[in-house]
């Protein structure tokens, strides 16, 4: 599963929005959802983002979409997952 979260991030990093959607849309769990609620707040649809954030148990964040980013990705990486 982590190989399939951090292709999501790869393909939408490479401008692929809709791949990376359907790869965490799949997906049931907090590291998905974050995705997803990234995804979403890159899209713009903030309400959207509101509710995969509520479900990572994640804050919506008020830095870049790049940040955030990075941020998931190194989360990712490091995680036992």
């Amino acid at each position: 599963m982590k190989e399939k979260l951090l292709e999501a991030l790869v393909l939408d990093k490479n401008g692929d929005w809709q791949r990376a959607h359907r790869i965490v849309q799949d997906i049931g769990n907090p590291s998905a959802y974050w995705i997803h609620a990234y995804l979403h707040r890159k899209e713009p649809d903030i309400a959207n983002a509101s509710y995969w954030y509520t479900r990572a148990k994640k804050h919506m964040p008020d830095y870049s979409l790049e940040q955030e980013w990075q941020e998931i990705y190194e989360a990712i990486s490091n995680a036992d997952i």
